[in-house]
């Protein structure tokens, strides 16, 4: 990608930085500007009208009149042009700058963000939800405002969550001609959602984010930890993790996040991203999971086991045991839990449901970890 960015600017015929423009540059970068007072302020330092001369094209000159300041090109003479006269020292720097600022330009950000470049993906994105025209829309990691501005055609109010301290400034200035959008510099792990919806009036929101993939966990339980505020998610995940969320009992990638999240709503993908709708594209695919809230956890609340318990702790205490089922994925489920029930109990309780004592936790399904857990508790 750097190289792209070097190559085209060297291809972008007829324009011409001047020595003061690539002193800017070089602040930008931080390479200082002492390399670029040599050149006087009537060297332009573009030289992509004609390239220099290559070895081959310097031995092949046949015309007499061929001099230092000429070689030969698709069968004649041509001189050199002005721009490629300036000291050679200067020439150096000039492409050590230009590749040096298209460096800089697509370094990895340093919270882990991949930005939504494409702009086709980007209106399927915001064709592909579910957003009404009052909805309040959270925008998780809004970046450089890929999809702030699409959201806020489509719902009532946008507020835009971003981390970055640099980026939520920039975006709060690009947007300040749009009331509809508030640009809040916060973690979404310590962001109260329940607070913004009643500071907006609204009684749930719609959540989008494009979430940066070491830290997709985390952002889920803190979502789901806000069920109650929420009407709807839709999150750009990794394919793979994606895969995950949506896998049914049976499968390789069903496991622990898959039982957390279809304990909080019905996911499904909606659609595939590719890597280069992102700058800088990531090694992996990306998909677009929808999320339609509707806990499945009152179902079984009213057994009278558990029924003391409140729900913020019996969720709590279902999790840590849906953990411990996962904690070894090859072993059996009888021998996950032997740590914390005896063989026997665990076995009596799986006959009770009709399962084997040699179901492995990846076999169970919702419904089933719950049942399983009254039985323990």
């Amino acid at each position: 990608m750097v190289a792209e960015g070097y190559m085209s600017s060297r291809r972008s015929s007829g324009s011409e930085t001047s020595v003061a423009s690539m002193a800017t540059m070089a602040q930008t970068i931080g390479l200082g500007g002492s390399i670029v007072k040599e050149c006087s302020d009537s060297t332009v330092l573009d030289h992509t009208d004609v390239p220099p001369p290559s070895r081959r094209q310097r031995r092949s000159r046949q015309d007499a009149g061929a001099t230092a300041t000429g070689w030969r090109r698709h069968g004649r003479t041509a001189a050199v042009p002005a721009a490629t006269q300036e000291p050679a020292r200067c020439r150096r720097y000039s492409r050590k700058l230009r590749y040096n600022l298209a460096v800089a330009q697509t370094r990895r950000p340093k919270l882990g963000q991949h930005f939504l470049a494409s702009a086709g993906y980007r209106r399927r994105i915001a064709a592909a939800l579910d957003l009404r025209p009052d909805d309040l829309v959270i925008e998780i990691g809004a970046g450089r405002g890929a999809m702030t501005e699409l959201l806020a055609e489509r719902a009532g109010r946008v507020i835009a969550i971003e981390l970055d301290a640099v980026l939520a400034a920039n975006l709060r200035e690009k947007l300040k001609a749009k009331p509809q959008i508030e640009v809040l510099q916060a973690d979404i792990l310590t962001t109260d959602l329940a607070a913004l919806c009643r500071e907006h009036q609204a009684e749930k929101c719609f959540v989008f984010g494009n979430l940066p993939y070491y830290i997709t966990s985390p952002i889920l339980h803190r979502l789901f930890a806000f069920g109650s505020w929420i009407r709807a998610l839709a999150l750009l995940v990794q394919r793979e993790v994606a895969e995950r969320l949506t896998a049914v009992p049976g499968t390789r990638a069903y496991g622990y996040l898959s039982v957390l999240t279809q304990l909080h709503s019905q996911p499904r993908i909606v659609l595939s991203v590719p890597p280069g709708a992102f700058v800088p594209a990531p090694k992996v695919q990306s998909a677009l999971v929808s999320f339609q809230m509707c806990s499945t956890l009152p179902e079984w609340l009213q057994a009278p086991a558990l029924s003391s318990a409140s729900t913020a702790e019996l969720e709590t205490k279902f999790l840590d045991f849906v953990k411990r089922c996962f904690a070894q994925k090859r072993k059996i489920l009888v021998n996950n839990l032997a740590g914390t029930y005896t063989r026997e109990h665990v076995e009596r309780a799986l006959a009770v449901l009709s399962l084997p004592s040699t179901i492995r936790a990846e076999q169970l399904a919702l419904n089933q970890f719950a049942g399983l857990f009254e039985r323990l508790s």
